[in-house]
């Protein structure tokens, strides 16, 4: 066992199979182990309370970014329907 994967281990992927999603879900478990790991080192009293909140907060605009950029949950057939029907 890869020590990467026994770190960072990755659940398999159920939903509809298009690399957006593929990348989108990828980027949604490592933001679950980081956020994972932070919340261990503070309840460890090894991080401060604002310092996670902090990183936290950063890995969380991270993830939203991704989204908007992979253009998860919009409909890309949304401008053309309402062009034909215009």
């Amino acid at each position: 066992m890869n020590k990467d994967d026994f770190l960072y281990p990755r659940g398999r992927y159920y939903g509809q199979v298009k690399p957006e999603n593929l990348v989108f879900n990828a980027n949604l478990q490592e933001f679950a182990q980081r956020v994972s790991y932070i919340c261990n080192l503070e309840t460890g009293g090894k991080l401060p309370p604002g310092a996670a909140y902090e990183q936290i907060k950063d890995l969380w605009k991270q993830l939203k970014r991704s989204k908007k950029e992979l253009r998860i949950g919009e409909d890309p057939f949304q401008d053309d329907q309402r062009e034909s029907h215009g």
